[in-house]
């Protein structure tokens, strides 16, 4: 979610909302498939909707998770003929602005607030795709999750009286499709941080009890929340 007093976000609200009827998308729909021909981009108003791809073996892995207030880009900007890269389906209902890719770009393209809003976007979404990356890579699959874990807190966190409620139901392979494992290394995992009391697990939604144990097992560099979600 962008935190800039005029974010891309904002602004496309501002110029699209009074032409666009807000879609209402019931919880596991597809928006796009992976080489679909672009049509759209989209601003979520509320809900959530993974981001992700499926490998030749069928293996499924998603690349993020979106909640309110966000803009869905998923392609080559400027492009003729432009695809999806990856697949988008709601994982809660969600409200949603369908806007036609030409009008979208010719509006970044003839304002130039929206223009510079874009490129502060897309170097956020650069350096969050970057820390991604060197977490999975230096951590391995045990870090991979914490350091998931961490991020989810960070984009659905609620605190408790038990610790921080990651308010976003998750499957055991929902969140092996977030760390590129496997259902099996994940259960192992949690089961790990349920017996040191560091996580509960309960109606598929996480609460995690000691975040600093996480921050400490992946070294931790506090980032702003704007680069360290899930989003």
């Amino acid at each position: 979610m962008q935190t800039e007093s005029i974010s891309i976000y904002n602004l496309m609200l501002q110029f699209f909302q009074k032409n666009e009827p807000i879609q209402k998308v019931k919880a596991g729909s597809v928006l796009f498939h992976e080489k679909d021909q672009v049509e759209y981009i989209y601003l979520l108003l509320k809900g959530s909707i993974a981001l992700g791809r499926v490998h030749l073996r069928g293996k499924e892995f998603i690349l993020k998770v979106l909640n309110d207030r966000e803009l869905i880009v998923e392609y080559q900007l400027f492009k003729t003929n432009p695809q999806y890269q990856f697949y988008a389906k709601t994982l809660t209902d969600c409200e949603i602005l369908f806007i036609k890719k030409d009008l979208f770009e010719e509006f970044i393209l003839t304002d130039p607030e929206a223009m510079n809003a874009l490129a502060v976007w897309l170097s956020t979404g650069y350096l969050k795709a970057q820390m991604k990356c060197q977490d999975l890579i230096m951590n391995g699959k045990k870090g991979g999750l914490y350091s998931i874990l961490i991020r989810l807190c960070n984009t659905y966190g609620v605190k408790t009286e038990n610790g921080v409620l990651i308010d976003l139901p998750l499957t055991h392979q929902e969140l092996a499709n977030l760390t590129y494992g496997t259902r099996e290394v994940i259960q192992r995992a949690l089961k790990e941080l349920r017996e040191k009391e560091i996580i509960l697990y309960e109606n598929q939604k996480l609460t995690i009890k000691n975040l600093a144990y996480l921050k400490s097992e992946v070294d931790c560099q506090n980032c702003p929340f704007e680069i360290c979600g899930i989003n």
